[in-house]
């Protein structure tokens, strides 16, 4: 009888900046994450379509490479899952509706923001 694997928790990143990206992709591979990254809307869309049940946070910026939005990824995301924890961030004001459940962060936010809804998504 093989043994189950632990359950690992995945976030997917949405992030056209490297820097930032890469900054949150390595806080939460620390925090013991998995950890899939894209720079456009569309390319999370895919991995959406695929694996929206697995994931446990998304963190999308607003401005994307792309022609979709990080608010229009936060709905596709939400329909698809539901209990996903999203957060959306930008250097400006939100000017779209989120959906329901989804929360915004209004850029600088500090690492300990992302280790602490770290937490939290694994707890839902």
């Amino acid at each position: 009888m093989g043994q189950s694997k632990p359950f690992t928790a995945t976030a997917l990143i949405v992030e056209d900046d490297l820097m930032q990206r890469e900054m949150l992709c390595l806080l939460l591979e620390e925090s013991g994450y998995e950890v899939i990254q894209c720079e456009s809307a569309e390319a999370a869309e895919r991995v959406l379509e695929k694996n929206a049940g697995a994931l446990c946070l998304m963190l999308t910026d607003v401005q994307l490479a792309g022609q979709m939005s990080g608010v229009e990824l936060a709905h596709v995301a939400k329909d698809r899952n539901p209990k996903l924890d999203v957060v959306v961030t930008s250097g400006r004001p939100l000017m779209q509706p989120l959906p329901a459940g989804a929360k915004f962060w209004a850029k600088p936010w500090a690492p300990l923001d992302v280790l602490r809804e770290a937490e939290i998504a694994q707890l839902n």
